[in-house]
C-alpha cells in the first residue's frame, strides 16, 4: 500500500467512528427533543366560568395538552390526568377561583399524581354530564383545554321563564316540568303546529294550586247560596327575547380602556328587561328572556334555540361594535339577509360576530354541525320583513339618544339572527373602540338611555304590528 493509500485508510477508518457517534448524539438529540416537546408545555392562564345551564373550566397552554379523563358517578366528579407538565401555580390558582355560588362545581383538588402528570379532580354538586375537549389557538388565546360540565337535568329555557313569572305574580309553587315528544329539553315547534308550551305550563300549574274538592258527606247538607264565580283573566303575554353578545371566553370587542363588549351589552340587557317585565301593549303584559344572564358562553344556535324554545315574539341581540379605525362612532341596527349584504361594512361586521363560536369555545361534533346548519338555515322573507320594520322602529329611537352610524337599517348573514318565526335585529349600541364612546358606554347613564330606547323602540313596532293572537291564562 502507497503512503498516500495508507493515510486515506487510515482517515476514513478514524471519520467512520466519528460518524456513528454523530448518529448516535443526533438520535439522543431527537428523542431529548421529543421529550422536552411533550414535557414543555406551560401553563399560562386558568379560567372559572360558572353558570346555571353549565360550569367551564378552562386551562390555557403554549401547546397542546395531552389528558385521559374519567367520570366517577357517585359522588359525581370528573378525574383528568394531564400528562407531560409538573404541578404550577397557575394549576394551583383554580383551586381559589371556584365560586361558592357555582351552581354546578363544590370544589376542584389538583396535584402531582406521579411524575410528569398531574392530576385534576373537579368535584360536582350534581350528577353531570362532562365534556372534555381541546381548541385551537385563536384571537388572544392559545392552545385551551376545556371541561364543560352540564348538569344531568338540563334546565329548559321555557321552564326557567314560567318559574320567573310565577314569582312575580307570588306564586310559590314550582312549576311542572316542560317536556317534549322527542325528550329533548330544546325541542322545537312544527312549522305546521301551533302549541303554546307557555300557556300550557301556566295553565297546568294553576290547575296543581287549586284546592281538591272535598269528599261528599253521607247526609247532603243545605246548598250553599250560588255566587257567580269569576271569569278567569286571559291575557296575551308578550315575550320578548334578548341576547347579550358574546361573553365567557369572548370578551367581544374591547375598547381602548379596557372596556369588555360583553359586560356593556349585559348591564344595559338587564336594564331592558326590567323594562319591558313592567310593560304592557295594549292591556298586555311583557316578559324578557334572557339567552345569556351572565358572564358565560352561548352558542351562536344556542340563542335562536332558547328564543324559539320560550315562543318570542321578537329577538333582539345587543352588541358594541369595533374597527380599526378609532374614529368610527355612531349606532347601527342589523337584519337578516338572505342574500348578499347591504354594505361591504355589514358584511365585515356578520363575518366578525358569526367568529364568536371560535373565539367563545363551541364543542363542535359532526352531528351538532348538522343541527347549526338546519337551524340557521331556515330563514323566511315574511321574517326578513318584519325585522326590517323592527329595526326601524328601535333605530328611531336610538337617534334621539346617540349618533346613528348609518340613517338605516342594514342587512348581513348574521348567524344569530335565522329563527324563521322570530323578527330579529342585531344592534350595535355604539362603536366601543372610540374612546368618546367607550366612555359613554361605562356610564350608567347613557345605559339607561340605551335601555329607554330600546324599549320605546318595541313599543312602537308593536303600536304598527300586533303580536299574533294567542290567549294565555295568567
Amino acid at each position: 500500500m502507497t503512503p498516500a493509500l495508507h493515510h486515506r485508510h487510515a482517515t476514513q477508518t478514524a471519520a467512520a467512528p466519528t460518524r456513528r457517534a454523530l448518529l448516535r448524539a443526533g438520535t439522543l438529540v431527537l428523542l431529548l427533543g421529543t421529550q422536552h416537546i411533550a414535557r414543555g408545555a406551560t401553563i399560562v392562564a386558568v379560567r372559572v366560568w360558572p353558570a346555571p345551564e353549565y360550569s367551564r373550566v378552562t386551562l390555557e397552554s403554549d401547546q397542546p395538552l395531552r389528558v385521559r379523563k374519567h367520570f366517577v358517578s357517585d359522588p359525581p366528579r370528573l378525574a383528568v390526568d394531564i400528562e407531560g407538565i409538573d404541578l404550577s401555580p397557575e394549576l394551583r390558582e383554580l383551586v381559589a377561583k371556584v365560586r361558592p355560588d357555582d351552581p354546578n362545581i363544590a370544589g376542584i383538588r389538583v396535584g402531582q399524581n406521579t411524575p410528569n402528570v398531574v392530576r385534576l379532580v373537579v368535584d360536582l354538586k350534581q350528577a353531570a354530564q362532562p365534556q372534555v375537549f381541546s381548541l385551537d389557538p385563536v384571537a388572544a388565546y392559545g392552545h385551551r383545554l376545556v371541561f364543560d360540565l352540564y348538569p344531568e337535568k338540563a334546565i329548559d329555557p321555557l321552564e326557567a321563564l314560567i318559574a320567573e313569572r310565577l314569582r312575580d305574580m307570588g306564586a310559590d309553587t314550582p312549576p311542572p316540568k316542560a317536556s317534549s315528544p322527542t325528550g329533548h329539553a330544546l325541542a322545537l315547534p312544527s312549522a305546521t303546529e301551533l302549541p303554546d308550551p307557555l300557556g300550557e305550563l301556566i295553565a297546568r300549574t294553576e290547575t296543581e294550586r287549586k284546592p281538591q274538592a272535598p269528599a261528599i258527606a253521607s247526609a247532603p247538607a243545605a246548598p250553599p247560596p250560588i255566587t257567580p264565580r269569576p271569569t278567569p283573566h286571559t291575557d296575551r303575554l308578550i315575550i320578548i327575547a334578548l341576547d347579550p353578545g358574546h361573553g365567557g371566553e369572548d370578551p367581544g370587542a374591547v375598547g381602548p380602556s379596557g372596556t369588555r363588549e360583553k359586560d356593556v351589552v349585559l348591564k344595559v340587557a338587564h336594564m331592558l328587561r326590567e323594562r319591558i317585565n313592567a310593560t304592557t301593549v295594549g292591556g298586555n303584559p311583557m316578559r324578557a328572556y334572557l339567552t345569556r344572564d351572565g358572564d358565560y358562553f352561548v352558542p351562536l344556535a344556542t340563542r335562536v334555540q332558547k328564543a324559539r324554545r320560550v315562543q318570542a315574539d321578537l329577538f333582539v341581540s345587543i352588541h358594541a361594535d369595533a374597527f380599526t379605525n378609532p374614529d368610527a362612532r355612531g349606532a347601527s341596527v342589523f337584519a337578516l339577509s338572505q342574500g348578499a349584504a347591504s354594505s361591504s361594512a355589514a358584511r365585515w361586521l356578520a363575518n366578525k360576530e358569526n367568529q364568536a363560536d371560535l373565539v367563545g369555545g363551541l364543542n363542535v361534533r359532526a352531528k351538532d354541525r348538522e343541527v347549526q346548519r338546519a337551524l340557521l338555515d331556515m330563514s323566511t322573507t315574511a321574517q326578513i320583513k318584519d325585522s326590517l320594520q323592527l329595526g326601524g322602529a328601535l333605530l328611531g329611537e336610538i337617534g334621539n339618544v346617540g349618533k346613528l352610524h348609518k340613517p338605516r337599517v342594514e342587512q348581513a348573514g348574521f348567524a344569530v339572527l335565522k329563527a324563521p318565526d322570530i323578527p330579529s335585529v342585531l344592534v350595535e349600541t355604539a362603536f366601543i373602540s372610540n374612546p368618546q364612546e367607550e366612555a359613554k358606554l361605562r356610564t350608567s347613564a347613557y345605559q339607561e338611555q340605551l335601555a329607554d330606547a330600546l324599549m320605546r323602540g318595541i313599543v312602537r313596532y308593536f303600536a304598527k304590528n300586533p303580536p299574533l293572537a294567542r290567549s294565555r291564562t295568567v
